[in-house]
């Protein structure tokens, strides 16, 4: 199933920002993938970034469980065991 921007829309963002009708598309579609990312794939995801730069379990769980907390439509609270449980099964 392949996803179609509302076209109102992309005619408000090629507006807004100069963008051609093409490329408001695409920016809605990039915008809309981003939010669709499951909860377990975003923690993967988070877990791996923040570890890479040297953050520590404690401080990334914290920081994940926040993230959540403030994403366009939230995440079920989850505890550390359950961010645990994602990230190493």
């Amino acid at each position: 199933m392949t996803f179609s921007p509302d076209p109102d829309l992309v005619a408000r963002i090629a507006a807004s920002t100069g963008l051609s009708a093409a490329e408001a598309a695409r920016v809605v579609e990039d915008v809309v993938a981003f939010h669709a990312e499951p909860v377990e794939e975003f923690v993967r995801r988070r877990h791996a970034h923040l570890k890479t730069y040297g953050a520590k379990n404690p401080e990334i769980f914290a920081r994940i469980a926040e993230e959540l907390a403030d994403r366009v439509v939230a995440a079920p609270e989850l505890t550390e065991r359950q961010l645990r449980r994602l990230i190493y099964g």
